[in-house]
């Protein structure tokens, strides 16, 4: 029967080189550095930059949404802005929501 199945050997194991552990880590080391650079530092980047925008939205600027609302700032409180997206027509969202700024002369 030992025809179609070959018969295991044992062997004795082999001594671990001294610093083996460290060397193992490496890859993982190298891993995270270069996520950390391709995505966690950019998406840091660009919330940071957000959160600027949203925090010196004033009353007069033009701005986008996420939603792709154009509209002008007629009021703002800590957490909500009012949009008037059309005459008489005000609409309140969240600051967060805010995209971009426009440049002044775009909403008319």
């Amino acid at each position: 029967m030992s025809f179609f199945i070959s018969d295991a050997h044992a062997e004795a194991a082999a001594a671990a080189p001294a610093g083996g552990d460290m060397l193992g880590l490496l890859p993982l080391v190298v891993l995270f550095v270069i996520f950390y650079f391709l995505l966690i530092r950019p998406q840091m980047k660009r919330a940071k930059e957000h959160r600027k925008l949203t925090e010196s939205v004033a009353k007069g600027d033009e701005v986008v949404t996420t939603g792709g609302m154009l509209g002008k700032v007629v009021g703002l409180d800590d957490n909500f802005v009012s949009l008037e997206i059309a005459d008489g027509l005000q609409i309140k969202v969240q600051r967060q929501a805010i995209v971009s700024l426009m440049p002044k002369g775009t909403y008319k």
